[in-house]
């Protein structure tokens, strides 16, 4: 997103306060309640009086694993469940093919449709479309948008970020007055797009697993385990599963993620068209949040435990494995060698950003 480098130069994280040196182990629940504390304690809580009062909806526009989801739950343990909801479409749309098995589910929700749909197709043939989609095609956008209207009409009214809508070109027009259908007409609205190098998604890929009970996803080289285990046969190591439920389970990739973004090449570039074609409208506030540093400007920015950390496995006994770290550099899409951030001080980025917007400005 170079292009978007000189209307959007702030959108740099800088998160270092002068004269704090605590580092906090942003790990922990209690530790990042500090953090942020410590970091945007007044922004947040300005942001807070405003939220009592005013909601807003943001539309998360990102590349598939850039990391949307980590940063709604992020917001939502700052501002609370209270003032926030994340509402991700694609767990709307797998929630509603579960519900519409069920025989009384489905009443239900045929009810609410016929009541609210407005479509080219009928509402048999969307419901049918649902239960038997194939995941490459997408489904019609106004019976997806009623199926989100239905969600969010359940809620308490509250400031929403929206996870995966728009979705396509097509879908850009929608989501200019998604707010009118959802009876949020006089709430701000706001598109949040996430720039992150494709060596970035590329590396979470392929060094991706999961527990094979709880299906908890790690990462062996970016999201170690406390515990990490040496197989003797295949000469490599593997993570196990920190839920004591799980019995030290051995943690697996999934089928496919060796292979990295070439597997999802298509969605990218799709979604870097959707990015770039919603940057260029007028009369909408925009964020930008940037997943690396450069390495120069790294040490002025931002405090080391905010990087990404690498981990790497030393075998040191037969049995005993011990983790080491280092700083994670990636090259960005232009060849540059930056840091990878931790989510937090991303989060930080949206929280100054958004400060500027609703309380800056107004």
């Amino acid at each position: 997103m170079k292009e978007f480098e000189k209307d959007y130069p702030w959108s740099l994280v800088q998160t270092k306060v002068e004269g704090l040196d605590k580092e906090f182990n942003l790990s922990q629940l209690s530790e990042r309640h500090q953090y942020f504390k410590s970091k945007v304690g007044k922004e947040i809580e300005e942001l807070k009086q405003y939220l009592d009062k005013n909601t807003f909806i943001a539309y998360w526009l990102g590349k598939k694993n850039s990391g949307k989801g980590t940063y709604s739950k992020l917001m939502l343990e700052v501002f609370g469940k209270d003032r926030i909801n994340h509402v991700s479409v694609g767990d709307v749309v797998r929630e509603a093919c579960k519900n519409l098995q069920d025989p009384k589910q489905r009443e239900e929700i045929v009810d609410y449709l016929k009541k609210n749909y407005r479509g080219y197709i009928s509402i048999d043939e969307a419901v049918e479309s649902i239960l038997n989609r194939d995941t490459k095609n997408l489904l019609p956008t106004e019976f997806i948008l009623t199926l989100v209207k239905r969600e969010i009409d359940k809620m308490p009214k509250k400031s929403l970020f929206i996870d995966g809508f728009p979705r396509n070109m097509d879908q850009i027009s929608y989501s200019l007055y998604f707010r009118d259908l959802i009876h949020y007409r006089k709430d701000p609205d706001i598109f949040i797009a996430i720039d992150i190098p494709e060596q970035v998604i590329d590396e979470r890929m392929k060094s991706r697993v999961v527990c094979p009970k709880c299906h908890t996803p790690r990462s062996l080289k970016l999201l170690t385990t406390q515990e990490v285990g040496y197989d003797q046969e295949k000469k490599e190591f593997y993570l196990m599963c920190d839920d004591p439920d799980c019995n030290k389970a051995k943690m697996v990739a999934k089928e496919g993620d060796n292979l990295g973004i070439e597997t999802i090449r298509e969605r990218l570039e799709l979604d870097e068209k959707l990015i770039t074609k919603i940057f260029s409208l007028h009369g909408m506030p925009k964020i930008l949040l940037r997943n690396v540093l450069p390495v120069s400007k790294a040490e002025k920015l931002v405090d080391k435990y905010e990087i990404t950390p690498e981990y790497y496995y030393e075998l040191i006994e037969e049995n005993k494995v011990k983790t080491k770290e280092k700083p994670w550099t990636v090259k960005d899409d232009e060849g540059k060698e930056v840091y990878s951030l931790l989510a937090p001080p991303v989060v930080i980025s949206l929280i100054k950003q958004l400060h500027n917007i609703f309380i800056q400005k107004n």
